[in-house]
């Protein structure tokens, strides 16, 4: 089953229904209002939809047509979005570049932190940043919860899992030293991020989801160019039933809270057979290219993004077909 929250309607937005091959949507008003009502109630209204899913893939309802344009995140604002960095790959290659050392915790303790979910931008509305912060995107798969209890184990909670999405996390990595040598973590240098136009549930992902994890090549863009097509399943050294478990260690989880996998990143054999013209995978961030230039060269020689830019991220099935739809953000200058 696929969902989308259309702008109208409020903070909130209104729940649509949206047809597999993301032509034709339908809104669902007597059933639920908007995505979080849904989940708020789950357990009945999931049949609900799915019927009307299924009605709507078979040309049984009528149906508008659907525009991701016309779309907010599938939640506009969430009780949690708290994100993982699964990839240890990424969490090296980013550590490096601050000359900081991974602890030997990582490998066996996720790292997380918790984000700003009061208010996210559309998935196609732009990034509005000062090009000073030095603004980066960050290509993620992450997961809707129902409720989970104080202490579930990672099976417990790869049960709650209700939705799938992917998103654009977007970093400001110029202002992350400072923040992170106060202390306390990320705050500024995490502004809005975007989430794909629509939210799957994980059945519809068929033999992609396994083992709580997704297995399709995440494809970036950077201005039209093929910037990476790094494999989501591959190197994600904790899936998302451990994701979930972590954070309800010490506190349970409401329905509607988002958690990340953090940057979709694979390890590389030779450095710059990593990248795309090479043959390689590429990236899901600027930074990991960045700090492979200056690996390479001595210093960084790709910018951040500039005003006017436009990154895309998007997952196709084994068809070719857009799964979620796609994220495309262009940077818009910060009003003074």
């Amino acid at each position: 089953m696929k969902l989308a929250t259309l702008k109208t309607g409020g903070r909130d937005g209104t729940l649509v229904v949206v047809s597999r091959d993301l032509t034709r949507c339908r809104a669902v008003p007597v059933i639920a209002r908007t995505l979080q009502a849904a989940l708020d109630n789950w357990g009945e209204l999931e049949v609900q939809l799915r019927q009307v899913y299924e009605a709507l893939n078979s040309g049984a309802l009528e149906a508008e047509p659907f525009d991701p344009a016309a779309c907010h995140s599938p939640l506009p604002r969430a009780y949690q979005w708290a994100d993982g960095s699964a990839y240890i790959n990424h969490v090296e290659l980013v550590r490096r570049a601050r000359n900081a050392e991974v602890p030997a915790s990582f490998y066996t303790d996720p790292l997380m932190y918790q984000g700003g979910s009061d208010s996210f931008i559309g998935p196609r509305d732009a990034i509005v940043a000062d090009e000073a912060w030095g603004i980066d995107f960050e290509a993620e798969v992450t997961v809707v919860t129902g409720d989970v209890p104080l202490g579930a184990t990672p099976a417990e909670a790869a049960k709650a899992i209700r939705l799938v999405m992917l998103v654009n996390d977007v970093s400001l990595r110029n202002l992350i030293p400072a923040e992170l040598a106060k202390g306390f973590g990320f705050f500024q240098s995490k502004p809005a991020s975007a989430f794909s136009p629509v939210a799957v549930t994980p059945d519809e992902l068929g033999d992609a989801w396994q083992g709580a994890k997704l297995h399709r090549p995440l494809v970036v863009h950077l201005n039209g160019k093929l910037f990476g097509k790094p494999e989501a399943g591959v190197d994600m050294t904790f899936d998302f039933g451990q994701l979930i478990a972590h954070v309800a260690k010490t506190r349970e989880l409401e329905a509607g809270s988002i958690i990340g996998s953090g940057t979709v990143s694979n390890k590389q054999g030779d450095l710059w057979g990593s990248s795309i013209d090479n043959g390689g995978v590429g990236y899901c961030c600027l930074a990991e290219l960045r700090t492979y230039e200056t690996i390479e060269q001595g210093k960084p020689q790709t910018p951040f993004m500039k005003t006017g830019d436009t990154v895309t991220v998007e997952m196709l099935d084994a068809a070719g077909e857009s799964i979620f739809g796609r994220i495309e953000n262009t940077v818009a200058p910060l009003a003074r």
